[in-house]
């Protein structure tokens, strides 16, 4: 992921930071365990995983990026590689 130190616009900054937290796997950053999401899906059945997942990034996002307000969830399924990729919209809630 390219990291953007000067972004052009706030709404720039903010989807650059749901990205970074998206991006994370829990226990990886050094001085703050919780960031990121967590990767203990793997082998749910695809429902539950979602949902866990949804759960998530509701919760990660509201604790670490304040300003943004989640718009939607979908899920892409890569049934080939057995992946289920989370699409997240969001925008500036003005804080």
């Amino acid at each position: 992921m390219n990291i953007n130190i000067m972004p052009a616009s706030r709404e720039e900054e903010i989807k650059q930071n749901v990205a970074m937290i998206l991006a994370t796997p829990t226990f990886s950053v050094p001085l703050d365990r919780e960031f990121g999401v967590s990767t203990d899906i793997t082998d749910r059945p695809i429902q539950v995983a979602q949902s866990l997942i949804t759960s998530e990034i509701y919760e990660k996002i509201g604790r670490y990026e304040l300003r943004a307000e989640i718009v939607s969830i979908t899920f892409e399924r890569d049934d080939k590689n057995g992946k289920l990729i989370p699409k997240v919209e969001v925008t500036d809630n003005g804080q």
